[in-house]
């Protein structure tokens, strides 16, 4: 629908029972490509322009970011200055990343201008994520835009509630659903998988994306629709081809030495190898009297190099079934593992497959160790945590060393697949921080931290429900023929056509990550995949299993110490104290983390035993209870007509009937008691939260004459009665 006032064009799309809405030209008009996707609330803008690079490029200089203003959902941000500044949030990275992975793909090879595209959350409501319609308007963005574009693709989630798949499901679904997979989709095939799952079959999950691809459709049509109505001319764009008759002669100069240094097993060996037959072709190409006068088709070089390795890795595997270790194409590398491998720390293990090896350290903390995030859903915490680390010695290089988005996304892989084996917080009430050290890596290293993971777990005594193992499968397709590969190597990654991680217990998968770099893959390869990839896992989790049959009984001694201790609610503010006065002493005086529920239940964390009993003694002190027949030396608060009120125990009362002050008869309370003076007393009477003592059974027990609870009976009617009119007004203040 156009509108000519505005020059708005406006696409609506009916998918999984809802309206998405497409919509360009009411704002963003000068950016290349700009739409407006919204269902229900939420409100999505994304625009994407491009220019030239002022520089030669080795590479397709796309930048996607993706943002969520706070606004979005009528709140104001957390921080300092109360505003979006400052690196992305997780959440944001993990977004951008999804975006990212299934357009990237779109644009035509050789494409080097620089292509930015941003993602902003204008408005969102809680039924309706903004993430797959982010993905979903990056590609129709760049469809009605200026730039080559082989789209459009449509993004989706689905889920599964009773065992009916459910599209672009709400929080409340989501919450119901044993499977959150987020997918990216052409009109062909699949293009993009990202999801967790709570142990479902392979068929189901084959089942699910089957299902998303359908469901999109209509995405992938309005876009199309979008496209003819208010796109622009597509820029002129020749992708360039390499040189055919340099072509020829690099593979007439290195094709056999190339082929053999493929074969070398070691990574940095193969890696030598190469570079010596690269180099050495440099040479004699420099000296080729063909390029004397014009040198320019050398800078191809390297493109042919690369083209000639994959050339030759993929008829190897093709024809002969080996790949470049020698392996064939469904045997896992070899595995060791070592756990317990640092001292101090709460639990370790170091997994190693081929040359990819993780050292992997799991932390145990208290609720306070939480982490916190400001969020559109508002203050979310996470009592589990997986951190990935890449440094850069893992690959033998030189680079600067900081958190990328890559290893925020392979920790939230990981964070993923281990989180369904993980105790309930009322099982096991600690806070959970795994930290994944790349230490070498020749390929699926996140799978590597996810195998890692799980044992450094089972190492720190955690009682995981299961153990959990993950595998990277890749893929060479040419025409109609395919071979899917178990655990690639980071070669076999480069020069294949697909990386598949897949990770799960023996009952099911728990997450899996798919990126492909051809135009889509059918279900036929992806039920392979599956298939190969279980067979894989069940080999892991054997060699898993010998290493580590199950999770330690005990934790380690330098975890920290954990009791439960209930208190009444009411004397919680005297735990506390003024200021939190009370509390800080605890924590100083212990170093213990003590968290406190209005429910009375309060969580004590400490670094030794030691600690943890004197923290629970100090919490208790404001908790003390009175015991019937027991003598306790008071202090005596208030003199009242009727008797008086001591402090049996801090901040505990009771009342010493003036009967009971001693064995004489007493005419006046404060002819034996007065303010500030002790008193041995016994409690007779406990009622309810009412206590009463008596000094005269002290006196008693002291001549020999033991305590008859008879004796202490309760007092005249006479004396009640000016006893309930004075304690009545006691109980009222």
């Amino acid at each position: 629908m156009m509108n000519s006032l505005f020059d708005v064009t406006r696409v609506a799309a009916q998918v999984g029972g809802k309206e998405i809405l497409f919509e360009t030209g009411r704002l963003a008009n000068q950016a290349d490509g700009a739409v407006w996707i919204q269902c229900g609330g939420t409100v999505v803008l994304v625009t994407v322009c491009s220019q030239p690079m002022e520089r030669e490029a080795d590479f397709f200089p796309l930048t996607v970011e993706y943002s969520e203003k706070m606004y979005a959902a009528g709140r104001i941000p957390g921080s300092f200055f109360r505003r979006e500044i400052g690196r992305p949030s997780e959440r944001e990275t993990l977004v951008s990343r999804l975006i990212d992975r299934p357009v990237r793909p779109c644009f035509p090879k050789g494409f080097k201008d620089e292509v930015q595209i941003l993602a902003s959350v204008l408005s969102a409501e809680p039924d309706n994520d903004p993430d797959v319609l982010a993905l979903t308007a990056a590609s129709a963005a760049v469809m009605i835009s200026s730039i080559p574009f082989n789209g459009p693709v449509a993004g989706a989630r689905v889920g599964r509630v009773n065992g009916q798949f459910v599209l672009n499901p709400t929080l409340k679904e989501q919450e119901q659903s044993d499977l959150n997979i987020v997918m990216a989709a052409s009109k062909e095939a699949v293009v993009m998988v990202e999801g967790e799952a709570e142990f479902v079959p392979e068929d189901v999950i084959i089942a699910a994306l089957n299902f998303g691809h359908d469901a999109v459709q209509p995405l992938i049509e309005a876009q199309e629709t979008l496209r003819a109505q208010a796109g622009k001319p597509k820029m002129a764009f020749t992708p360039l081809e390499n040189d055919e008759a340099l072509t020829r002669k690099v593979e007439a100069l290195c094709g056999e030495k190339l082929a053999a240094a493929l074969t070398v097993p070691e990574k940095m060996k193969r890696k030598d190898a190469r570079k010596a037959v690269k180099d050495e072709v440099k040479e004699a190409l420099a000296a080729d009297p063909d390029y004397a006068e014009d040198p320019s088709p050398l800078a191809q070089l390297g493109d042919i190099f690369a083209a000639l390795e994959k050339k030759i890795v993929r008829r190897r595997i093709k024809e002969q079934g080996l790949r470049i270790d020698g392996r064939d194409t469904k045997t896992v590398r070899p595995i060791t593992i070592e756990s317990g491998v640092l001292p101090r720390t709460h639990g370790s293990a170091i997994f190693r497959r081929g040359e990819t090896k993780s050292l992997v350290v799991t932390t145990l903390g208290s609720s306070t160790d939480e982490q916190r995030v400001d969020s559109l859903a508002g203050d979310v915490t996470k009592r589990f945590m997986l951190h990935y680390n890449f440094p850069p010695f893992s690959v033998g290089e030189v680079k600067a060393v900081r958190v990328s988005r890559r290893e925020i996304g392979h920790g939230a892989l990981a964070e993923k697949a281990l989180k369904p084996i993980l105790p309930s917080a009322e099982e096991f009430p600690f806070t959970l921080r795994v930290v994944a050290e790349t230490m070498e890596s020749n390929g699926s290293s996140s799978m590597a931290a996810v195998c890692g993971g799980c044992l450094s777990l089972m190492d720190a005594g955690v009682p995981i429900s299961a153990p959990v193992a993950g595998v990277a499968m890749g893929l060479i397709k040419e025409d109609d023929e395919f071979i899917v590969l178990t655990d690639i190597l980071g070669d076999e990654d480069a020069l294949g056509d697909m990386d598949f991680k897949i990770a799960g217990t023996a009952d099911g998968v728990t997450a899996v990550q798919m990126d492909i770099k051809i135009s889509g893959i059918d279900t036929e390869i992806m039920a392979r995949a599956m298939q190969q990839a279980k067979e894989a896992r069940l080999h892991i989790l054997g060699e898993m299993a010998r290493a580590m049959p199950g999770p330690r009984a005990e934790l380690s001694k330098y975890a920290p110490q954990h009791e439960e201790v209930m208190v009444n609610p009411d004397i919680i503010r005297l735990i506390i104290g003024p200021g939190g006065k009370n509390i800080k002493q605890i924590t100083s005086e212990t170093e213990a983390s003590i968290d406190i529920d209005d429910s009375g239940k309060i969580s004590i964390f400490a670094p030794t035993k030691e600690s943890l009993e004197l923290a629970k003694t100090m919490v208790l002190y404001y908790d003390q209870r009175a015991e019937l027949g027991k003598n306790y030396l008071a202090k005596v608060r208030k003199v009242l007509e009727i008797g008086a009120i001591v402090e049996i125990l801090p901040n505990l009362e009771a009342l010493v009937h003036i009967s009971q002050l001693d064995v004489n008869r007493v005419e006046q309370a404060s002819d034996v008691a007065r303010v500030g003076e002790e008193m041995m007393v016994k409690v007779i009477e406990i009622t309810g939260d009412r206590i009463r003592a008596s000094r005269k059974a002290v006196l008693l027990e002291e001549q020999g004459i033991p305590w008859n609870p008879e004796d202490t009976a309760r007092p005249s009617s006479s004396r009640r009665e000016g006893g309930r009119r004075d304690g009545g007004e006691r109980r009222r203040r």
